[in-house]
């Protein structure tokens, strides 16, 4: 389960299709280096987007 207080480096390694729903969402900085050691919330608020409503994405990717 993928939590907003997990770091964007850890989501990315539990599942390579998780890469495409935060682009998808508007995340097209993964492969800064800085955030890889962001949550997934602050990376949320610095682009705008829905934290809660991402989670649910990428917990309910089959």
């Amino acid at each position: 389960m993928v939590s907003k207080d997990m770091l964007i480096g850890d989501i990315i390694q539990i599942n390579e299709k998780f890469v495409d729903i935060l682009l998808e969402a508007g995340m097209h900085c993964l492969g800064c280096p800085a955030s890889a050691g962001e949550t997934l919330e602050e990376a949320c608020a610095v682009h705008g987007i829905d934290v809660d409503s991402l989670v649910e994405k990428l917990n309910n990717i089959e």
